[in-house]
C-alpha cells in the first residue's frame, strides 16, 4: 500500500527473401507457398514475441526501480511503455495509476484505476476504489467520487484504518462540495503572470509592505547540480518580485545568504517587527521525501546576519519542521507557527507553535490540538493578528478536493472549529499557503487548479493566485444560503433516486396495479437475498471468475440496493423538514421492468412498484406526511403541499449477457445487469415557497 507523501514543499524485422520451389503441379506450388508462408509468419511472430518480452522486462525493471525510489515521473513513463505493448497486465496498470496519482495526473490516473477496478472488483487491489474516488474528487466529479468513498468506508468501517476514516470523510466532503458549488460567489481569483509564475512550481507567497512579493520556485537556473546520471536536480529557491504601478516585475533570485545551492530553500516570512527573516531548508531523503528545518537571519546593526538554524526544540531531529509563519498573538507576543510530522501530534503533518516573544530562540514547541489538527495533514499556517484568525490548509476536513484552505478564530486562548473558505477560494485541486498583504488589501494562495502554467499536465504544478479581499483585512467567507435552500439543494442532488426490487416484486403473479407493501418492506425482503444471488450467479465458475462474479453481486447490493434505501431515507428526512418550513413540493416517479413478461403485465408491475413507494411516504414516521399529501375535498378542490406524479412506464431492453428466458435464471434474474433493470426512480423534484 503506497502512502501519500508528506507535504514539506507540497507541489513536484527484418525478413530475408525466401526462394519458393516451383513444381509443374499447380497444387504443389500452392502447398509449398502456403507452408513457406506459415513458416515466415511463425518466425516473425516468434521474433516479435521475443523482442516484446525483452522490451517488457526492460521497461518493467526500470519502472519498478523508479517507483521504489519515488521517481514517479520516470516510473509512469516506463509503465506506459509496458502497457503500450500489453495493456492486460493488471499489476502494471495499477502501478501506472499510482504513479499518475502521485504526479497529480488525475485524468490518466482515473482511467487506469477504473480499468483495474472493473476487472478486479477490489479483490487483489482493495484500495483501487479509494484512489479512484480521490482522483475523481480532484476533478470535481463529486457524485461519482462519493459512491466510491461510501463503498470503501462501509467495507472497512470495522477495521477503522486511516484509509477507512479518510473515505468516510470523503463522503462528507463530496456532499459539502456539491452544496458549496451551488453557492455562487462573484469573487475573482486572478493568476499572476509569467513575471512570477512559470511552468515549474511556485508557492508560498507573502507580500511585504504591499510592494515586495516573496515566494518560492522550482524554476531552473545555471547553478543547479546534477545527479549521478547527469540530470539537473531542481532545488527550490526564494525569489522576490517588486510591485511597480500595480504590476509585478520580473522575479529576482535572492543571493546565496538565503539560497543554499545544495538544499531546498523556501517557505519564508518576516517577524512582526521585520528584524528576523524565517525560512525553511530541506534535504532530499529520496526523490519524494525531505527532511526540513527552520532557519533565521537577523537584522543587527544595519546588516542581515548569516542564516542560522533555530535552536531549542522548534526543529525536531529526524523529523520535518517547515512552513514558518510569525505573528503577534494576544499577550503571548511573537508566536512562530509551523508544520511538522514529529511525534505528539494528532495525525500526519500538524500545525505547531512556539512562543518566541516570551522564550526567545529557545522557545518550546507545542501542538495546537484537536480543534485544528486531524488524523490527516494540516499545513501552511498563517495568522492574521488584527482579526485573530488562523488560516491553514488541510486534506481532512470537509472540502472540495485535495488540500483546502480553512480559518479558525482564536478565542479564550484556544481556536474555534475550522471553517472552509468556500469556492472559489478553494477548488477541486490543492489550495495552500493563504496569506494577506501587509495592508490586508490582497490575499495570496498557492494552487494547482486549472489555469496554472504547466508543461505536460494541466494540474501538475502549483502557481500563485491572488484576489482583492472583501474587507481589506480578511477575506469574507461567501454568504451562507438559508437552511431551507440547503436542504432543497441536497434533495436535488439525490435525484434521480433509484430503488431496486427482486424479480416480480411486490406481490408476484398478479396483475394488480396497487400493493399494500411499502418500499421499505420490499427492501427488507430483498437485501437478505444477497447471498442467494451470489450463489446463483457465481455457481459453476472457476475460482477467479467465481470471486469476481460474487464481488459483482456484492457491488450491486451495496452500491445500488442498499445505497438507494439510504438515499430514500435521507430524502424523506429532508422532505418533511422543508414541508414544515412552508415549501410546496412535487415529486415525479417512473417505474421500469425487465423484459421477462408481457408489456401489459410489466406496466401493472411497474405501477405496483410506484405504489409501494407512495406507501413508503404515506407510512413514514407514523404518517407524518399524510397531512401534506395533495387530495381533493368534498367540493372537488385540490389541497395539500405534496403532490406525486407518474411518468410513462418504461420497459428496458435486455442488456448484453442478460437473458429474457425465464428458465435461464442465472442470466435473467440473478445477473447483476438483469437486477439493475428492476427499478423505480424519483426522476424529478421541485419545491417552491407558498405565499403566506
Amino acid at each position: 500500500m503506497h502512502e501519500m507523501n508528506k507535504p514539506s514543499f507540497p507541489e513536484m524485422r527484418s525478413m530475408h527473401k525466401t526462394d519458393l520451389a516451383i513444381s509443374p503441379n499447380t497444387g504443389s506450388r500452392k502447398m509449398i507457398f502456403f507452408r513457406t508462408f506459415l513458416l515466415l509468419v511463425f518466425c516473425v511472430f516468434a521474433g516479435s514475441h521475443t523482442l516484446w518480452s525483452q522490451s517488457i522486462k526492460k521497461y518493467l525493471r526500470e519502472a519498478n526501480e523508479k517507483f521504489s525510489e519515488g521517481d514517479f515521473l520516470n516510473a509512469q513513463l516506463n509503465y506506459r511503455q509496458v502497457l503500450l505493448i500489453d495493456s492486460t497486465l493488471l499489476p502494471v496498470q495499477y502501478k501506472y495509476a499510482e504513479s499518475c496519482r502521485n504526479l497529480l495526473f488525475f485524468d490518466e490516473a482515473e482511467h487506469a484505476y477504473d480499468l483495474v477496478y472493473k476487472k478486479d472488483k477490489g479483490v487483489k487491489y482493495p484500495e483501487a476504489p479509494l484512489w479512484l474516488a480521490v482522483v475523481k474528487q480532484g476533478q470535481g466529479k463529486y457524485k461519482e467520487a462519493k459512491k466510491l468513498y461510501d463503498k470503501y468506508a462501509r467495507k472497512y468501517k470495522k477495521k477503522n484504518t486511516l484509509y477507512a476514516q479518510k473515505a468516510a470523510q470523503g463522503v462528507i466532503s463530496c456532499d459539502f462540495a456539491l452544496l458549496g458549488m451551488a453557492n455562487k460567489s462573484d469573487l475573482q481569483i486572478l493568476h499572476l503572470d509569467s513575471n512570477v509564475n512559470s511552468v515549474n512550481a511556485e508557492f508560498g507567497a507573502f507580500d511585504l509592505n504591499d510592494s515586495l512579493l516573496y515566494f518560492t520556485s522550482l524554476r531552473g537556473d545555471k547553478t543547479h547540480a546534477v545527479d549521478k546520471n547527469g540530470r539537473p536536480l531542481a532545488y527550490a529557491k526564494i525569489y522576490l518580485s517588486r510591485l511597480e504601478n500595480d504590476k509585478q516585475k520580473l522575479a529576482e533570485l535572492l543571493d546565496t545568504l538565503y539560497n543554499d545551492g545544495s538544499l531546498h530553500n523556501g517557505n519564508s516570512c518576516f517577524s512582526p517587527d521585520k528584524s528576523r527573516f524565517y525560512f525553511t531548508r530541506c534535504a532530499n531523503v529520496n526523490l519524494t521525501e525531505m527532511r526540513c528545518n527552520i532557519y533565521m537571519r537577523e537584522y543587527i546593526d544595519g546588516h542581515w546576519q548569516r542564516a542560522m538554524q533555530l535552536s531549542g526544540d522548534i526543529n525536531a531531529s529526524g523529523y520535518t519542521t517547515t512552513q514558518p509563519n510569525s505573528a503577534l498573538v494576544d499577550s503571548l507576543g511573537e508566536v512562530l507557527f509551523f508544520a511538522s510530522d514529529r511525534p505528539g501530534g494528532e495525525g500526519q503533518m500538524d500545525i505547531w507553535a512556539a512562543n518566541i516573544g516570551r522564550e526567545g530562540n529557545g522557545a518550546k514547541a507545542y501542538n495546537l490540538g484537536k480543534n485544528i489538527n486531524s488524523p490527516g495533514n494540516e499545513i501552511t499556517p498563517f495568522f492574521n493578528t488584527r482579526h485573530r484568525i488562523l488560516y491553514f490548509s488541510s486534506d481532512w476536513y470537509p472540502g472540495f478536493g485535495g488540500f483546502d484552505i480553512f480559518r479558525s478564530f482564536r478565542k479564550n486562548g484556544g481556536y474555534s472549529a475550522p471553517e472552509n473558505m468556500g469556492f472559489p477560494v478553494n477548488s477541486p485541486q490543492n489550495d495552500l499557503y493563504y496569506s494577506l498583504s501587509t495592508k490586508g488589501k490582497k490575499a495570496y494562495i498557492t494552487s494547482n487548479r486549472i489555469g496554472s502554467f504547466f508543461l505536460k499536465h494541466a494540474t501538475c504544478c502549483n502557481d500563485i493566485w491572488t484576489y482583492v479581499t472583501a474587507e481589506h483585512d480578511s477575506v469574507e467567507i461567501p454568504k451562507k444560503i438559508d437552511s431551507t435552500s440547503i436542504r432543497i439543494n441536497e434533495m436535488k442532488l439525490l435525484v434521480p433516486l433509484t430503488l431496486y426490487f427482486h424479480n416480480d416484486e411486490p406481490d408476484a403473479r398478479t396483475k394488480a396495479i396497487n400493493t399494500t407493501k411499502n418500499y421499505k418492506k420490499t427492501f427488507d425482503e430483498y437485501y437478505p437475498m444477497k447471498d442467494k444471488y451470489k450463489k446463483e450467479f457465481s455457481g459453476g465458475l472457476h475460482k477467479d471468475q467465481s470471486e469476481k462474479a460474487a464481488a459483482e453481486v456484492e457491488d450491486f447490493f451495496e452500491d445500488s440496493v442498499a445505497a438507494g434505501m439510504r438515499d430514500l431515507d435521507r430524502f424523506a428526512e429532508l422532505l418533511i423538514r422543508i414541508l414544515k418550513e412552508g415549501e410546496q413540493v412535487q415529486i415525479t416517479m417512473k417505474g421500469y421492468c425487465s423484459p421477462l413478461a408481457s408489456s401489459e403485465y410489466n406496466i401493472n408491475l411497474a405501477k405496483r412498484r410506484i405504489s409501494s413507494l407512495q406507501n413508503y411516504f404515506t407510512e413514514y414516521g407514523n404518517g407524518v406526511f399524510k397531512q401534506y399529501i395533495n387530495r381533493t375535498d368534498s367540493l372537488g378542490a385540490q389541497f395539500g403541499k405534496l403532490e406525486f406524479f407518474e411518468e410513462d412506464i418504461g420497459e428496458l431492453k435486455a442488456r448484453p449477457n442478460v437473458s429474457d428466458d425465464y428458465f435461464d435464471t442465472r442470466n435473467s434474474i440473478y445477473h447483476p445487469s438483469a437486477a439493475t433493470e428492476r427499478k423505480i426512480q424519483i426522476i424529478a423534484f421541485s419545491a417552491k415557497t407558498l405565499k403566506q
